[in-house]
């Protein structure tokens, strides 16, 4: 990779080398299908319906692996293919077992693990709560499944052993760290939601898995010193908090028909995101009495979730969230531009501003 000298080579290098992501994915996959035949269908089913989960999204985990890793010099394929390969597996994990707290079975417009276990036991003659409880373990365990394959995936690459053991341990703190943002933001109803802790959530819910560890695990490979690797940490947690805030304006605001996602599940979840803090903070009584009534509302419609959106624009709740999330945008791209040499600042800018603009 010593040929990548512009922003546009390593843009063409990334997008070129997320085929052989998927390719990776797909080949353990199949592997793991073939590797315990006596299990039966219902284990070969699971992992085809895992597989299936993979693509339609953004690719943002793996690319940054991919970017950060060339951008700083890193030049073997085969040994950050697998690693990018293990940062998409392990979102598919989240996104499983995230949708399981949730209670959706439908991602980006097509079924997840739980709502195609569900539609294949239409006409069974399972109970009500016996079909429920077979789309609850599909979840739990298709998303167990993923999990171990982020490991599996590391574990078996072409790296040295220090370098092995140091995305293991990035895998590990991604998962301990979105699991402690999964209990504050699920544990949220108890809080008022004017005093939730959103932007705590959000850092490690979303930006840990999402931006940090990739980013630091493309440079660790890449060889890049400890300071790079700083930059990465700080670069990647500014951008991960304006991209879950932009997302939580998607989940309110946005078109499901773009974003494949309802604006109806994060208000009758009553999510404790920073655009409803500000909310309950910004509004007059009136408005607070209606977001009281609406938010967790698991029967609120699509008129009462207007209302929601009318109140949280007119009390500049949602203005004020968005210039947040451009904020932290803008911490990220002056790290980008003043900490890291080209190609990989002129990348990681146009990214940010693409994900800052973003629709979906």
């Amino acid at each position: 990779m010593t040929g990548l000298l512009t922003t546009d080579a390593l843009q063409e290098f990334v997008a070129s080398r997320l085929s052989a992501v998927q390719a990776t994915l797909d080949d353990h996959v199949i592997a793991a299908t073939a590797e315990l035949p006596h299990a039966g269908p219902d284990y070969r089913n699971l992992w085809q319906t895992l597989g299936n989960q993979f693509g339609g999204g953004k690719n943002l985990r793996p690319s940054f692996t991919l970017a950060a890793y060339a951008g700083l010099g890193g030049e073997d394929d085969d040994a950050i293919l697998p690693v990018a390969a293990a940062m998409e597996m392990l979102h598919i994990a989240m996104l499983v077992h995230d949708d399981v707290l949730d209670h959706d079975e439908v991602r980006r417009g097509r079924p997840n693990v739980a709502g195609t276990r569900r539609a294949e036991l239409v006409g069974s003659r399972l109970s009500p709560t016996q079909v429920d409880d077979h789309v609850m373990a599909a979840a739990l365990l298709g998303g167990d499944l993923a999990l171990a394959s982020a490991y599996d995936l590391i574990s078996r690459a072409p790296l040295p052993a220090h370098h092995r053991l140091a995305c293991l341990d990035l895998i590990t703190r991604a998962i301990r760290t979105t699991i402690a943002g999964e209990l504050l933001d699920m544990y949220g109803d108890l809080i008022d939601p004017a005093n939730a802790n959103s932007l705590l959530v959000a850092e490690l819910k979303t930006a840990t898995y999402s931006c940090v560890v990739p980013l630091r695990a493309g440079a660790q490979l890449a060889g890049a010193d400890p300071t790079m690797v700083s930059h990465m940490e700080r670069l990647g947690a500014s951008l991960g908090l304006s991209f879950q805030l932009v997302d939580d304006d998607l989940g309110v605001f946005g078109d499901p028909e773009v974003t494949g996602k309802s604006v109806l599940s994060d208000l009758r979840a009553g999510k404790r995101t920073e655009l409803m803090r500000l909310g309950f903070h910004t509004t007059d009584d009136a408005g607070r009495e209606l977001l009281n009534s609406a938010i967790g509302n698991p029967d609120l419609d699509e008129d009462g979730a207007a209302a929601v959106r009318q109140v949280l624009i007119d009390s500049g709740a949602r203005a004020r969230a968005l210039k947040v999330a451009r904020q932290h945008a803008r911490t990220a791209r002056r790290i980008a531009s003043e900490r890291i040499s080209a190609p990989l600042s002129g990348y990681l800018i146009g990214l940010i501003d693409s994900l800052e603009e973003r629709s979906s």
